[in-house]
């Protein structure tokens, strides 16, 4: 190879490595209803990912979620995520989604209880925590994504899902 052709594989090398990865690619949960709930099939739509717990004092928010989603329809995912980590979640994933049915008619989409804190957190929240300085720091904490998987906004547990600050992110997203 001579050295021009060596500087121009190299610079295309580089020039690629720079090629934006869909932040989407790769994160997957375990569904409770069984098999995946693969991010990337969300791909083109926002997705606000809710940590939650059944037995948590902030549970009434699994209204606003499902308000959301009915809201806007197959424009947004509202994806809930059961977790454990603060001792409120019940005891498996079936239950939890049973009891969100019964309580709050619940038809998210839904994953099994899944880690979002500590060395045992998801990949999902591990790139959170390490790309956005953000960590659940209790349930019912939110992430708004763009269609693309990118992080637009993170919120508390205090911030309700259609509080007026959530609703401006999503619309904005969808126009």
């Amino acid at each position: 190879m001579t050295r021009l052709a060596r500087v121009f594989a190299a610079a295309f090398l580089s020039a690629a490595s720079l090629l934006p990865v869909p932040a989407l690619a790769g994160y997957s949960f375990p569904s409770v209803d069984g098999g995946t709930i693969d991010l990337e099939d969300f791909k083109g739509k926002p997705v606000l990912v809710v940590n939650t717990a059944s037995l948590c004092g902030f549970a009434p928010q699994f209204e606003d979620m499902q308000a959301l989603q009915d809201e806007y329809g197959e424009k947004l995912v509202v994806l809930a995520v059961p977790s454990n980590d603060f001792d409120q979640e019940l005891a498996d994933g079936k239950a939890a989604k049973d009891y969100c049915a019964a309580n709050f008619d619940i038809t998210l989409p839904m994953t099994d209880i899944t880690h979002v804190t500590g060395p045992e957190a998801h990949p999902f929240y591990a790139m959170l925590r390490a790309d956005h300085g953000f960590e659940p720091a209790w349930n019912f904490n939110k992430v708004l994504l763009d269609g693309d998987g990118q992080v637009v906004a993170t919120w508390g547990s205090l911030m309700r899902p259609n509080a007026s600050a959530v609703v401006r992110k999503i619309e904005a997203l969808l126009n």
